[in-house]
């Protein structure tokens, strides 16, 4: 499955536009984790759990996006879209949006 931000695959010919797709994860994030982030984030350090989640949401959407990319029939996702939302207090959720086309 390609997957690119682009609207068009450089050497690939689009057949086939099978519909927009989406993925979507939320995260929640664990209180006593969100302590030390504070605590790492007041002394200039990386939060590392927090990039932990973050990247464990955004492999979740992509991989819903693909599934249902090929449950189209398709074999690539063109324009892929990511947002971030943080939602109540310590939700986090990442989706990820594009067209599933076929290409040759």
């Amino acid at each position: 499955m390609i997957l690119t931000t682009t609207n068009s695959i450089e050497g690939r010919k689009i057949t086939e536009y099978r519909g927009i797709v989406v993925g979507e994860a939320i995260m929640g994030a664990n209180v006593v984790r969100d302590f030390f982030a504070g605590i790492t984030d007041i002394i200039g350090g990386r939060s590392g759990a927090y990039e932990s989640k973050l990247q464990d949401a955004r492999d979740t959407a992509m991989r819903e996006l693909e599934q249902r990319a090929a449950s189209l029939g398709a074999n690539a996702v063109v324009g892929v879209d990511l947002d971030y939302e943080v939602v109540g207090d310590s939700m986090l959720m990442v989706s990820v949006s594009g067209t599933a086309v076929v290409v040759a």
